[in-house]
């Protein structure tokens, strides 16, 4: 998968940065671009040819994300199964729309047309679904990009008639667990319950400071005993703890009670240590493919931080907060 990230926008790049007002020199360059990347019966992937007539990157860019699946043939199986063709293409594609540069009206128009060709064919679905998820969704893949992965989502949602009923509560339901604990929107409320059995609630919860770290881990996890291990090793934070100018709240969500309960002294004190019992994810209401999940809430329990690294959460609370 790096391979291919590293290899992203080679291609499409020399097809916009042609010289477009030489013919010979924009024919030379669009072979140039996919040349190198071609099946061993010489195949690549079928690149739109952009209109001579636009001559600004730009216009070039718009033309080639509006038209860039209009030759790649969706009812080829061989195709599909060629990684250098249909999965590089798909690359080069999403690399181009997450460039930081393509504006939210493209980006949905030509997401849209993508979708809209590749839904008809069910074997293209079959190669296209997971790949889709593979690339954006996967917190260990190098494109990682949950908004790209919502459009894609949105997208799939505008023609839901040419998807099977598993592809349709599939699409659904991640659909509405992206959008769930967005930044700026208030944070799902849960019950939780202390070592001692009493039960709470996310809502309820006092937050010192105006910073709440929320934490869901599991102590057998080997990246939750990392992160854990950095928290605790962390003196600011232990100092900022002590000092009432931030909450941490660690809820364990495997429902194994008795791992739970043996594993509580790893907890540092002064931070509030519950189990949800399994309840967020039996019903979804955090997605939690990675584990740890770490979220940064303000006082009124709103998001400030999805599901991010501990280094960016304690960069953003120590900068604000001047804690040294």
């Amino acid at each position: 998968m790096m391979k291919r990230f590293l290899q992203t926008l080679s291609l499409p790049l020399l097809l916009l940065s042609c010289e477009v007002g030489n013919a010979c020199a924009a024919e030379m360059c669009r072979q140039e671009a996919t040349s190198d990347r071609q099946t061993s019966d010489g195949r690549q992937f079928p690149f739109p040819e952009i209109p001579f007539s636009l001559q600004t990157p730009g216009a070039r860019k718009d033309y080639l994300l509006r038209h860039y699946w209009d030759k790649f043939d969706f009812a080829d199986g061989r195709l599909l199964a060629e990684k250098d063709i249909a999965e590089q293409g798909f690359v080069n594609f999403i690399a181009l729309l997450a460039d930081g540069e393509t504006d939210d009206k493209l980006a949905t128009v030509a997401m849209n047309t993508f979708c809209r060709q590749m839904t008809l064919q069910e074997e293209a679905r079959k190669v296209f679904l997971p790949m889709a998820k593979s690339y954006l969704f996967d917190t260990r893949s190098p494109m990682y990009n949950e908004g790209m992965y919502a459009l894609f989502l949105h997208s799939l949602s505008h023609v839901a008639e040419k998807l099977d009923e598993a592809e349709r509560q599939r699409t659904t339901f991640l659909l509405k667990l992206i959008e769930r604990n967005r930044p700026g929107e208030k944070a799902t409320d849960f019950n939780y319950y202390l070592p001692d059995g009493k039960e709470k609630r996310l809502s309820d919860t006092p937050v010192d400071g105006n910073w709440l770290i929320l934490l869901f881990y599991d102590p057998e996890c080997e990246q939750c005993r990392e992160t854990l291990g950095q928290m605790k090793a962390d003196a600011r934070l232990a100092e900022a703890v002590r000092q009432g100018r931030l909450t941490v709240l660690a809820i364990y969500t495997e429902g194994d009670e008795e791992v739970w309960h043996k594993t509580l002294d790893e907890i540092p004190k002064g931070w509030v240590v519950g189990s949800d019992r399994s309840i967020i994810k039996n019903r979804a209401l955090y997605d939690l493919k990675a584990m740890p999940s770490l979220y940064l809430l303000d006082a009124g329990k709103r998001v400030l931080v999805k599901d991010g690294a501990f280094d960016t959460i304690s960069s953003l609370i120590y900068s604000s907060q001047n804690i040294h």
